[in-house]
């Protein structure tokens, strides 16, 4: 085959498992890739950033578990390559430290496929470092031995210069240690390392499910095997792992260790997840609301777009009803200066929000944000007679449109979207409802109370509520808890997604004060 008609095969470190620790030139490339060949420690995260079309290959190793031997693995990524295809070879850290990344590219040379290799923040450096461990510093080291703790074990004899180890002043990092850590330990110390040197095995690294255990060279194997300590993880030795007690950022965040069930939709999650992350939150997401076209598939919708000219008012009470009512306007060749003269009310910020993203600013958001403010707040301002558009989601509460309607306005309610509740729950969030390993249960709206009950069956929902602890956005979702039997312990002031996370944490300061 001529090289014209071969792909090209990209090498590509995904990091050490924080999506945000990838790389731009990563996440470029695999959004480009026909074929994404990835192993165990890639964040799954990552594949979602795949075009749909894309091949997505798995062909991880766990725990000596090989899915495609590695023969196999540089064979398929020449196959690929020779298909013409795009082929990123996605591998956790960094494909050349300890990632067999250089064996791959050698069978590629071979072969003749072009390929690129795009470096990863490799485990070794970032997970001591979200451990609270310096592998450098002036008093501790000046000096770091990467070091593989699981040797090709077709070698008739170590390759590891363990006397030299012993005796260096730096930092020694073990990758891929866990089973072997007690060999690892005795040979150190036998070899003149003293005994009392700290050291520390860190699990899972960089993510959620970060575990630290220290000690020192003559415990830390009993301890890691008291904690239950699995691969993958990191081992450190050296004077630096005394400065964790210090230096420990990544796990002494406000909320972190704490479990937290998200049931937004998987449009709207992504912000709240965000926010929650970034305290240290293990979100799990449980989407209750799918949104879709309203029944009549946009009809009323497209009508009474085409006659905005005969309108006072445009009312939006949802980021949804907001973007279907701009993709519907635009659908129509229409822009923003159709609008030019209506007014505009927002039920509040968030909704204000995605109207600014259009670069229109809301007439009217109530400091009270719900139907009952928006209400009261444009009774003033809507005359007897004027023509209210309402474009919101197919089934909602109905004291906006009587209240207006009492006054004299003339509303026209159009549905502009649907809500539909998932039948199945994402089967890691399911596992953890299983167990019971839920600390906050968070609802943003009504329907995800009741969408998320006929997910999981009351009796699991009251078994939940009496070991988790209940965020609502406000008072609405509240009342549709209570109906439920539960009233939520956190509930903001202010009815926004920024709000409740900024609750969330705040109570959890509090108990833990």
């Amino acid at each position: 085959m001529a090289a014209t008609s071969l792909g090209r095969v990209y090498l590509v470190g995904a990091g050490p498992g924080d999506p945000g620790l990838i790389t731009a030139r990563a996440l470029e490339l695999i959004r480009r890739a026909d074929c994404l060949v990835y192993d165990y420690l890639a964040n799954d995260v990552f594949l979602a950033e795949a075009a749909p079309e894309a091949e997505r290959i798995y062909v991880g190793k766990k725990g000596g578990d090989h899915t495609l031997p590695q023969p196999d693995i540089n064979q398929l990524l020449v196959e690929k390559a020779r298909q013409g295809k795009t082929v990123v070879r996605l591998k956790g850290g960094d494909p050349y430290i300890f990632g067999r990344g250089g064996e791959e590219a050698q069978e590629l040379r071979r072969h003749g496929v072009p390929f690129e290799v795009v470096p990863g923040i490799t485990s070794a450096i970032a997970v001591p470092a979200y451990a609270g461990i310096p592998l450098t510093h002036r008093q501790h080291a000046s000096l770091v031995s990467f070091i593989t703790g699981h040797e090709d074990p077709s070698k008739e004899a170590s390759a590891i210069p363990w006397d030299v180890l012993a005796q260096s002043p730096g930092t020694l990092v073990f990758l891929m240690g866990v089973k072997n850590l007690p060999d690892i330990c005795r040979e150190l110390i036998s070899r003149g390392k003293a005994a009392n040197t700290p050291a520390a095995v860190i699990h899972r690294g960089t993510t959620p499910a970060q575990r630290t255990v220290t000690g020192t060279l003559t415990d830390i194997a009993q301890k890691v095997q008291e904690a239950g300590l699995m691969p993958p993880a990191i081992f450190v030795v050296g004077g630096v792992v005394s400065l964790r007690s210090e230096l420990n950022w990544f796990e002494n965040r406000p909320l972190w260790g704490k479990r937290i069930l998200v049931t937004r939709s998987r449009q709207q999650a992504s912000a709240f997840v965000k926010v929650l992350s970034e305290y240290g939150a293990h979100c799990l997401e449980a989407p209750t609301i799918e949104v879709q076209p309203p029944d009549d598939q946009y009809t009323a919708l497209d009508k009474a777009i085409n006659r905005l000219a005969d309108f006072h008012w445009v009312i939006f009470t949802s980021p949804n009803g907001v973007s279907a009512f701009f993709d519907r306007l635009f659908c129509a060749g229409r822009d923003v200066r159709a609008l030019g003269g209506c007014k505009l009310a927002t039920i509040g910020a968030a909704t204000a929000q995605a109207l600014r993203e259009y670069g229109l600013v809301a007439d009217v958001v109530p400091a009270d944000f719900r139907a009952e403010g928006l209400a009261a707040s444009l009774a003033p301002l809507v005359q007897p007679g004027q023509m209210v558009l309402l474009p919101r989601a197919q089934e909602a509460r109905e004291i906006l449109p009587q209240e207006l309607a009492r006054r004299g306005a003339v509303v026209q309610v159009v549905p502009s979207y649907k809500t539909v509740a998932p039948s199945t729950l994402p089967p890691v969030t399911a596992a953890a409802i299983q167990k019971e390993e839920l600390d906050v249960l968070t609802f943003a709206s009504s329907s995800t109370v009741s969408n998320f009950i006929r997910l999981v069956g009351r009796e699991q929902f009251d078994r939940l509520a009496k070991k988790a602890v209940i965020a609502a956005i406000g008072p609405i979702t509240a009342q549709t808890l209570a109906k439920y039997g539960h009233a939520p312990q956190i509930q903001p002031s202010t009815y926004t997604i920024p709000a409740l996370a900024a609750a969330i944490v705040d109570y959890c300061q509090r108990l833990s004060a």
